[in-house]
């Protein structure tokens, strides 16, 4: 049985390596496995189908209260993630409910294993690693495997397996103390289905009382600062982790709506994994633009993204960022596939110009494309973004930090929760005397 859930697939930069990795899920009678963007098709998400995904609770238990929470954890060459890992389970109200994640790229000869405690379990059995093995996976790939961040989240996507919530993390992250029970009611405050709780997270450093695991840090992190970086047509939308607002929150109650997505914390619906997949096909490409991409992918099929009102994880490894070890310590091993994996990525989502997106929906891998909830130009229009020209707005950060954006479009959440309805949002954001058109 456990072999059935994984196929072959060819390595997306090395096509003379073929990998065993898992299938997808999606919980149907027959117990089958498959991709939810297939089974949408021309469609977009609906609440019978969502109802479908994510409906497990803790074996033995019926308590609905304490659905599970799929945490996915991409790792490369980070000695913190076994740490991230003992936070995780250590500050969760309910551990139990809790399933683990990690895509772990490294250098067998320089790297310890993030499965592998910290100490042994002899002399610590109740590590996370030791106490709670049973809900972690682990899968290892080596270092020199290049093939950057949609891959390693591609894989994460199929390890998925039904959880009712899904969190994605980076594996330099501590958690606050009871932080599941906290960003669970943080979603469910927006009775919005199709919201992502998403944000980059702030220092650790100062932020957390390592006794008690609480934290007094009431300011977050909203993103909503992006532009075209680079010159001529090689521009690509970007959004700066540095240039975000760092605010106290300006609505009360509930997390506050924003344009943008971060991997580095994504908390939502487990369906998300599922409908919006990481692109496997696009070896090379850097995590800022992966990111972008999701974003406006996940736009057009339906879901809303919101900066959590409250902190419940801190970058604990902040201070080094700078000189992290990433893919790019292989980027000269095969060029090739950068250029045709940018033009791939950003022409699924109309920032290439030379092709109609809808024009990927016959593409092989249509999987990856853009969905059919909302057009893309509502995205555009909304944020003031200019595709064509590769320019944005400024100072949308002035509508969003403010709530301005929040009180103005979360009044047309459906009344279903399945998203907000952009056909009666009628909007073009302008950043000439800060005015809104409606």
């Amino acid at each position: 049985e456990e072999e059935n859930d994984f196929e072959l697939m060819s390595h997306p930069a090395n096509d003379k390596v073929t990998l065993s990795v898992p299938r997808f899920y999606l919980s149907k009678d027959d117990g089958s496995m498959q991709s939810l963007g297939n089974v949408l098709g021309n469609s977009h998400l609906s609440k019978p189908v969502s109802s479908l995904v994510g409906r497990t609770t803790v074996e033995g238990s019926q308590d609905l209260s304490v659905r599970t929470i799929f945490v996915g954890i991409s790792s490369y060459r980070d000695w913190h993630c076994r740490y991230t890992l003992e936070s995780v389970f250590a500050r969760a109200k309910h551990p139990e409910r809790l399933r683990i994640a990690v895509v772990d790229q490294l250098d067998r000869d320089n790297d310890q294993s993030c499965f592998v405690p910290i100490v042994p379990c002899e002399q610590k059995p109740d590590q996370a690693l030791c106490a709670h093995r049973d809900q972690i996976d682990v899968y290892e790939m080596e270092s020199n495997l290049v093939s950057g961040p949609t891959f390693t989240h591609h894989i994460l996507n199929r390890m998925y397996r039904g959880e009712y919530y899904a969190l994605l993390v980076d594996p330099h992250t501590t958690f606050v103390k009871d932080w599941d029970a906290n960003i669970v009611q943080q979603l469910e405050s927006t009775k919005n289905d199709m919201a992502v709780l998403t944000t980059y997270l702030d220092d650790a450093l100062g932020s957390i009382d390592d006794i008690t695991g609480t934290t007094e840090r009431r300011s977050r992190q909203v993103i909503c600062d992006a532009e075209f970086d680079g010159s001529g047509y090689d521009r690509r939308l970007r959004h700066d982790p540095s240039k975000q607002p760092d605010s106290l929150p300006a609505i009360q109650g509930m997390p506050q709506l924003q344009p943008f997505w971060s991997s580095s914390f994504s908390f939502s619906r487990g369906h998300f994994v599922l409908t919006v997949p990481s692109d496997p096909f696009t070896p090379m490409v850097r995590r800022e633009d992966m990111d972008i991409s999701v974003a406006i992918r996940a736009f057009t099929h339906g879901y809303d993204f919101y900066a959590p009102e409250r902190s419940v994880a801190f970058d604990s490894a902040y201070s080094d960022r700078g000189s992290r070890k990433t893919f790019l310590e292989h980027k000269d091993v095969d060029k090739g596939h950068e250029l045709m994996s940018y033009k791939r990525l950003y022409g699924i989502v109309g920032l290439d110009g030379e092709k109609d997106p809808m024009d990927w929906a016959n593409d092989p891998h249509e999987l990856y494309g853009i969905g059919h909830a909302r057009p893309l130009a509502s995205f555009w229009n909304a944020f003031g973004i200019h595709a064509s020209e590769r320019i944005t707005e400024r100072k949308l950060c002035n509508f969003v930090q403010t709530g301005r954006m929040h009180k103005l479009f979360h009044d047309h959440l459906r009344p279903d929760g399945m998203g907000l309805d952009y056909e009666k949002i009628s909007f073009r954001f302008h950043e000439l005397q800060n005015n809104h058109d409606a």
